[in-house]
């Protein structure tokens, strides 16, 4: 086994570990704030349920009416014109709403063109490289209520093309087009 394969496996037990033996020397209740917060995270879970459900029902939605290669067949001219593929355009576009979502359609980019492929590289960097802000916004916004969050939206779709932009970029120039 390599190193970094062997850290990675001990990271996280080791963590928990540091933080039992710090909450013990502070004498704190360690078992106690464990199941607090377990059930914290239930009620959290059960509070979110509804704003995740809308989300995945609006992307089953925009992909089954066909209005996702309505708007690719529209920028095609465009995406040829930057070098940009359109079949990176779904991925592209889905990212920033559903992590899952986009997680299948890179694994079925990479099952179609293969991981070497500069679209199967392409897509694995962008699916890197961007958040899901909708995602973000809508359930955890949501759990903790707030309703205002117009300067999260542009910053996080903002942070979204950069991060489209310069897989683009990377993708091109470490393997070329």
């Amino acid at each position: 086994m390599s190193l970094l394969t062997t850290a990675s496996m001990w990271i996280i037990p080791c963590l928990i570990l540091i933080v039992l033996v710090i909450a013990t020397a502070k004498r704190l209740p360690t078992y106690e704030l464990f199941v607090d917060g377990g059930k914290e995270g239930i009620g959290l879970a059960i509070s979110i349920l509804p704003f995740l459900l809308g989300m995945l029902v609006s992307i089953a939605i925009l992909r089954a009416s066909g209005a996702l290669d309505a708007i690719i067949g529209l920028i095609t001219p465009f995406l040829s014109f930057i070098g940009m593929p359109a079949d990176i355009v779904p991925l592209a576009l889905v990212r920033p709403i559903s992590g899952t979502a986009a997680l299948g359609m890179t694994t079925e980019l990479i099952a179609t063109h293969g991981p070497d492929s500069f679209i199967g590289r392409l897509a694995s960097v962008l699916q890197g490289s961007t958040d899901t802000t909708f995602y973000v916004l809508t359930v955890y916004f949501g759990a903790v209520g707030i309703r205002k969050m117009g300067d999260a939206l542009k910053v996080g779709l903002l942070a979204d093309v950069i991060g489209i932009m310069a897989s683009i970029i990377v993708v091109t120039i470490i393997f070329g087009a």
